[in-house]
């Protein structure tokens, strides 16, 4: 029983591991660029950015198998690089996870560097620092606590990630079945023992994770 406890759960956290760093280097880039960037169809470029944050789970993977799949041309460069469909292996999962989660750490990204008073960005362009430089020592520190929020949120949204999961990844035991989808294997099979320890874990991460956003905002 322990083993079949466990195996979902470490699963799911190097899903959340990988998928949270992706989100978290990509979410902080796309918020810099878009919040000191004005152009024409900004809005819509943004608008497409969040989508994964109101459409239903279901229409993600339903998306992202038409996207990942063998007639697409991502899908055929993804078969190149991993030497098979990423379709249903637990880099599936990862993907699904950076989808769903990525319009969290862009937004609370985007919204910290928007808060910048920009004129210290620009002192220390005069005294000589470059754009990296000044992104690394003054934008970035100065957002930080922003981007800490959102990469928790993230992260927590990317360990709760059920529905494109379990479109684009399956449940496959011991292979993609996260914790997320074996509650829902647990409690179809009438595993509650089972299903209460995965449910209690959830809570208990995803308060901890709630719990250090609060007190990084105070």
């Amino acid at each position: 029983m322990f083993q079949a406890f466990l195996t979902p759960v470490l699963l799911s956290i190097k899903i959340t591991m990988i998928s949270g760093a992706a989100v978290i280097i990509l979410g902080t880039l796309a918020g810099r660029l878009l919040s000191l960037n004005n152009f024409k169809g900004k809005v819509i470029v943004e608008t497409i950015l969040m989508l994964p944050l109101v459409l239903p789970p279901s229409v993600v993977g339903f998306l992202m198998l038409i996207a990942l799949g063998k007639k697409s041309v991502v899908g055929e460069a993804l078969e190149l690089v991993f030497r098979q469909s990423i379709l249903f292996t637990w880099w599936g999962a990862v993907l699904a996870s950076i989808v769903v989660a990525f319009p969290l750490m862009y937004q609370s990204a985007k919204i910290g560097f928007q808060g910048i008073d920009h004129e210290i960005e620009a002192a220390a362009r005069v005294f000589g620092a470059n754009e990296w430089q000044v992104f690394f020592l003054i934008s970035l520190p100065l957002a930080s606590r922003a981007i800490i929020s959102g990469s928790v949120l993230s992260m927590a949204r990317a360990l709760g990630e059920f529905g494109a999961t379990l479109m684009v990844a399956g449940n496959i035991p011991g292979k993609t079945q996260t914790v997320p989808t074996a509650i829902y294997v647990a409690i179809d099979t009438g595993n509650m023992t089972l299903a209460w320890l995965w449910v209690l874990l959830m809570v208990v991460l995803s308060f901890i994770m709630l719990f250090l956003v609060q007190i990084k905002q105070k």
